[in-house]
C-alpha cells in the first residue's frame, strides 16, 4: 500500500478539501468543486433547475473571478460523449503504465501489444522512407502502392479479388472500423455483436446514433455465435453484424462451416451486411485455419473487410490499417476520412509495403512471433487449467486467454472489501498481485477476465505465481 501512495502522489494528486469548504478567503457553495490557477480561483456548481431539462444535456456553470470581473462559460457536453463508455483496457494499461513509472513492480498483461519489435525490414523501410523524402501528404486513400499491394495480398491470402479503389488505407484498424459504421449506419439501425466482443465496438455504434445489440456467446460453445440465436435476432432494423476472428477477446476462430451457416441467414436479409474484422488472422494456431467472410459465396457484396499491420506484424506505433469492400461503401468512408483526418503517414504507407513483401502470411518474421504466442498458450492453458474452479476454452489464435474465474466471486478480503465481479477481482491482482488484467465486463461477459499473453514466457510465469497466491485467500469461495 505504500508503493500505491507513493505512486499517486507522484503522478500528480494531492487530497482536496472536502466539498463546501475553502481553504482561501472565498466562499464556495456546498456541492461544488474549487480549483485555483495563478490569481483566478475557478467554481463548478450546478445549472438552474430550468437549464437541466433543456435537451437532456448537463449543464454547469463556471464563474471565474478574477478583481471586478466575471464570466459564464457553459461547459456542458453532447449527449453523444456521454453516452459513450471509455475504453477499459486503455485505462487499465494506463494506470498500470503510471504504476511501473512510479517504481512499482507492475506486471502488465493487460494491452494488445505485441512484445516483439518490429521487423527490421519494415523498420528499413520506414528510415529510408524518411531519407528519401517521403514525408509528404499521400493520397487521402492512401498510395496506389500500397493499395495495389493489399489487393494482391487479399487475393493471394484471402481468396477475395479487389481493385485500388475498393480499398481505403487508415490510421489504424480501429478508424477503419468506425469510419465504415458511421458509413453504413442510419439513427435507430442496429448493429449485431456477439459477446465477447471487442470493447470499443458497441462504443463506435453509439456515436454513430446506432443500437448495439449484443448476442452472448458461452465458453462451452468456444465463444462462438449460434446461428440460430442470430436469426431471432434479426429484422428490419438490423444494419451491420460485426464478426471478429481469430477474436480478441477470446481468442476463438470461426471454423468455415459455421460462417457459412451465418451467410446463409445474412442472405435472407437485404439491409443486412457484415464487418469482417481480420486484424489476428495471421496470428493462428493449426489446425485452425482463416477464412475471409467475404469469399463465402454471394457475401462479398455485403461484406467490409478490415484488416492492419499492428498485430501480426508488430507494427502498433505505426497506426496502419485498411478497408476493403465494395466501392460504394469504401467511396463513403473515404469521404469521411477526408473531413476527418485524412490519410495515413506516408512513412508507415512505405513500411506497410515493406510488410506485405515479406511473402505468404507474413513468412518467417510473423511465423516466429506465432510460434512464442504458441508455446505461451500452451504454458498458461496448462498452468491455469491446474487450478480449482477454473473454466478455460482455449484460444485458436490471437494472443489472449479469457478465463472464467467466476466461482471465485464471493470471497471477502480484509482490507479490501469483498470481489464480487470481475472488475473488482482485477482490482484485486492489481492491489495484491500487482498484475494488470482486464475485467470480463469490459468486453460483455463478466465472469471472465482476459489475459494477453502478448509478453516473454518468463513474464507470463511470474504472473502466475502471482497470480496463484493472490487467489489462495479467496478459496473459500470455490465450490468443492
Amino acid at each position: 500500500m505504500a508503493a500505491s501512495t507513493s505512486s499517486i502522489s507522484r503522478l500528480g494528486f494531492r487530497h482536496r478539501q472536502p466539498l463546501g469548504t475553502n481553504p482561501g478567503s472565498h466562499s464556495q457553495p456546498s456541492g461544488s468543486v474549487s480549483f485555483h490557477s495563478g490569481s483566478h480561483c475557478f467554481y463548478f456548481k450546478p445549472l438552474e433547475a430550468t437549464r437541466q431539462s433543456q435537451l437532456s444535456r448537463v449543464s454547469v456553470l463556471v464563474k471565474a473571478e478574477s478583481r471586478s470581473e466575471e464570466m459564464q462559460v457553459d461547459i456542458s457536453l453532447s449527449p453523444r460523449v456521454t453516452a459513450v463508455k471509455p475504453s477499459k483496457t486503455v485505462a487499465i494499461t494506463d494506470q498500470a503504465t503510471a504504476l511501473a513509472q512510479a517504481g512499482v513492480p507492475v506486471i502488465r498483461l493487460a494491452a494488445g501489444e505485441p512484445d516483439f519489435d518490429t521487423p527490421a525490414v519494415i523498420a528499413e523501410a520506414g528510415i529510408n522512407a524518411i531519407r528519401e523524402g517521403h514525408t509528404r501528404y499521400t493520397p487521402n486513400a492512401g498510395t496506389q502502392e500500397l493499395r495495389v499491394a493489399i489487393c494482391q495480398k487479399l487475393k493471394e491470402e484471402n481468396g477475395i479479388s479487389y481493385k485500388p479503389e475498393q480499398v481505403l488505407v487508415s490510421n489504424g484498424a480501429k478508424q477503419s472500423i468506425y469510419q465504415a459504421i458511421l458509413a453504413v449506419c442510419s439513427p435507430g439501425d442496429e448493429v449485431i455483436i456477439p459477446a465477447p466482443f471487442w470493447v470499443s465496438y458497441p462504443e463506435m455504434a453509439r456515436l454513430a446514433d446506432a443500437t448495439p445489440v449484443i448476442l452472448p456467446t458461452s465458453i462451452s460453445e468456444n465463444f462462438l455465435l449460434d446461428p440460430k440465436q442470430l436469426e431471432s435476432k434479426l429484422n428490419e432494423k438490423s444494419r451491420l453484424l460485426i464478426l471478429c476472428s481469430p477474436s480478441n477477446p477470446t481468442g476463438s476462430v470461426y471454423p468455415k462451416k459455421l460462417l457459412e451457416e451465418i451467410a446463409k441467414i445474412v442472405a435472407k436479409h437485404p439491409r443486412l451486411l457484415v464487418l469482417s474484422d481480420e486484424i489476428y488472422e495471421h496470428i493462428i494456431y493449426a489446425p485452425a485455419t482463416h477464412t475471409s467472410f467475404a469469399s463465402l459465396p454471394g457475401m462479398w457484396e455485403r461484406t467490409l473487410t478490415v484488416n492492419g499491420f499492428s498485430k501480426a506484424f508488430a507494427m502498433t506505433g505505426w497506426r496502419l490499417g485498411y478497408l476493403a469492400g465494395p466501392k460504394h461503401f469504401v467511396a463513403a468512408c473515404n469521404k469521411i476520412q477526408s473531413q476527418f483526418t485524412s490519410g495515413a503517414s506516408s512513412i508507415s504507407q512505405k513500411a506497410g509495403v515493406a510488410a506485405l513483401g515479406l511473402g505468404y502470411a507474413g513468412g518467417e518474421a510473423v511465423s516466429t512471433m506465432v510460434k512464442a504466442f504458441r508455446e505461451r498458450r500452451d504454458f498458461l492453458i496448462k498452468s491455469f487449467g491446474e487450478m480449482e474452479g477454473v473454466g478455460l476454452s482455449e484460444p485458436l489464435g490471437a494472443f489472449y486467454l479469457f478465463i472464467d474465474f467466476s466461482s471465485y466471486y464471493g470471497a471477502e478480503v480484509e482490507g479490501f472489501g469483498k470481489i464480487d465481479d470481475s472488475d473488482a477481482l482485477c482490482r484485486y491482482l492489481l492491489d495484491q498481485a500487482q498484475v494488470a488484467l482486464v475485467p470480463g465486463v469490459a468486453f460483455g461477459d463478466d465472469s471472465c477476465i482476459r489475459i494477453s499473453y502478448a509478453a516473454s514466457l518468463t513474464t507470463l510465469q511470474a504472473a502466475v505465481e502471482r497470480i496463484k497466491k493472490a487467489l489462495l485467500p479467496l478459496k473459500s469461495a470455490v465450490p468443492v
